[in-house]
């Protein structure tokens, strides 16, 4: 697939400069998730910026699992990140788990014993927290910094051979309990954790820390430029430390850029997930959620989030992007892309009475009106039709164009209809209406005699493919994704400090499930044109007046299609 070049940044003039003065021969780029659940819109800026940046300037991007935690990991992630980069287009150069260079880890941390820059530690994880320090006060030295290299190459050792509980001893890196960066102050950098990993098995009890890790990773894979979110900027300097103390022959560098956050979006994985295992989504790849599976449920194509990306920019600055913008460059995409068709979402019978009793007639509509090349359909039309409840009003208020008693309106691609009758039932609900329709008003026939002010959709009813449709709104408002994220952040800085496994920073605030929107989905039954029976999941189309609609891939059926609202018509949002 060819890539649109990105606008120029700060992060492709610094490859620029980096190739152009000869610092690196080629660049070299990766997408490191971790493959503890499913990739969301935000990892969608970074996997368009490092496999862009890439191709552009002729080089290579590495597709890396960091699975340095099993307690959070699984294949099943591991296959839908692979699925999820494909689908959005990009190919990788090389596929690697961080768990691959686990033997070539522990030798690093070996080297660093050797070398008197790492040791042994007893504490506990409250104990390193309290001894961590904060921001204005320095940490406090362990009572087992200064073991001997001898006696902290055994310990190690035994670690690795099982002989110590889980949590009773980590490897720490030993820098200046006083740096002014708390990540300086003798991070943890190995931890005992006995869990099986996806991919190792039981081969391992002691498992690096991500933050030791990653740079490692990059370093044996020759990646050049490391490109993280802005969050790891604090830690940029124990990255340069690993890379300098282990004497990598590679020397990568990390670069920060601000990363993609959304309005009305709840983006941190502890979230995602436990709203998946509390039921309250329809799984991972729920249209509701922010999920790269999600979204391309709901029918956002690639294409879209490319754009979208390339055009938010990489910068240093924090910010928050509106959800329209990107619901804009879907439009944008969809607009020469979706045939055009007819639904009715909630249907209003109609009965013409002068049209011919038994007589079906088959009329020319087209396909896409802003697209010629999708060519033309024929749609039927008879004596009985489906029209939106809401196109109808008994007593209207002023300037309503639509049908009520009396007036006259257009059928799209069809005649000129006026409502003559309304039937209701025993409790007063409108259920019919009887109306005539004019032969000479047939559309395309050039009549003019006459002007109405209105223009309606409808599906003629004998043929009517009984259709569902899901309609959605945000899952949360702003506030509560502002909120969530900080509270996410503050956690894995926390965990990341104190030395923790990832595994006991998990838990996490269910009271935030109570700001769940009510009328995120809202479910209803309606009719599709004839045409639609053969619809297909993941097939795309416009619905007259009322949006963009995908087919559901997962609960469509042969007897059933069920579409999913992919965004309106229109919204107030200005690029």
């Amino acid at each position: 697939m060819e890539n649109k070049p990105a606008a120029t940044n700060f992060i492709k003039q610094i490859v620029k400069e980096d190739l152009d003065t000869g610092k690196v021969d080629t660049v070299v780029t990766r997408f490191p998730p971790e493959p503890n659940g499913y990739l969301h819109i935000g990892h969608a800026k970074s996997i368009c910026l490092n496999f862009e940046l890439a191709d552009e300037f002729g080089g290579r991007t590495n597709l890396r699992f960091d699975d340095t935690n099993p307690v959070k990991e699984d294949v099943e992630f591991v296959e839908a990140i692979k699925a999820d980069v494909k689908w959005l287009g990009f190919d990788w150069d090389g596929l690697f788990f961080a768990s691959d260079y686990f033997e070539q880890m522990y030798a690093y941390a070996v080297k660093l014993i050797k070398k008197g820059k790492a040791f042994v530690c007893d504490l506990s994880a409250d104990e390193m927290r309290q001894t961590r320090g904060t921001l204005t006060e320095p940490g406090q030295n362990s009572p087992y910094r200064d073991r001997s290299v001898e006696e902290n190459l055994d310990l190690f050792e035994r670690m690795r051979n099982g002989e110590f509980k889980d949590g009773e001893k980590v490897l720490r890196a030993k820098i200046d309990m006083g740096s002014p960066n708390i990540n300086l102050r003798d991070p943890a950098i190995y931890r005992v954790l006995r869990a099986f990993h996806h991919n190792t098995g039981d081969k391992w009890c002691i498992y690096p820390m991500y933050a030791f890790a990653h740079p490692l990773e990059d370093a044996i894979e020759g990646v050049t430029h490391s490109i993280c979110t802005l969050e790891f900027e604090d830690q940029r300097p124990f990255y340069d430390w690993v890379i300098e103390e282990c004497e990598t022959p590679s020397r990568p560098h990390q670069y920060e850029f601000s990363k993609l956050r959304l309005t009305d979006l709840i983006m941190g994985k502890r979230y995602l997930k436990l709203m998946v295992q509390e039921n309250v989504v329809d799984g991972w790849d729920d249209p509701r959620m922010p999920t790269l599976s999600g979204i391309r449920r709901r029918g956002f194509t690639p294409e879209a989030i490319r754009t979208f990306c390339r055009e938010t920019g990489v910068t240093k600055s924090p910010g928050v992007v509106d959800w329209r913008y990107l619901e804009h460059f879907v439009r944008e995409d969809l607009k020469l892309k979706a045939p055009r068709t007819m639904a009715v979402i909630d249907p209003l019978k109609v009965v013409i009475t002068n049209y011919p009793e038994g007589q079906v007639e088959m009329l020319p509509a087209e396909n896409n009106s802003e697209n010629e090349e999708m060519g033309s359909r024929e749609i039927p039309f008879s004596r009985e039709i489906y029209i939106e409840r809401e196109d109808f009003m008994e007593n209207p208020p002023p300037k309503y164009f639509r049908l009520f008693p009396g007036n006259e309106v257009r059928l799209k691609h069809a005649y000129f209809i006026k409502c003559e009758e309304v039937v209701k039932d025993e409790n007063g609900k409108v259920i019919e209406l009887r109306c005539t329709y004019d032969p000479a008003t047939k559309s395309g026939s050039g009549f003019n005699a006459r002007k109405v002010k209105g223009t309606i959709h409808w599906v003629e009813a004998s043929q009517a493919v009984p259709a569902e449709f899901r309609l959605f709104e945000p899952l949360f408002a702003q506030k509560a994704e502002a909120a969530a994220e900080e509270a996410v952040q503050e956690q894995t800085t926390a965990v990341e400090a104190s030395g923790e496994a990832e595994a006991d920073a998990g838990n996490v605030d269910a009271s935030f499930l109570s700001k769940l929107n009510p009328k995120s989905l809202e479910i209803v039954q309606g009719f599709v044109e004839p045409n639609m029976k053969d619809a297909k999941g993941q097939d795309k189309f416009q619905f007259f007046r009322h949006g963009y609609f995908n087919v559901d891939p997962k609960l469509t059926t042969a007897e059933k299609p069920v579409f999913n609202l992919i965004v309106s018509l229109k919204s107030s949002f200005e690029v």
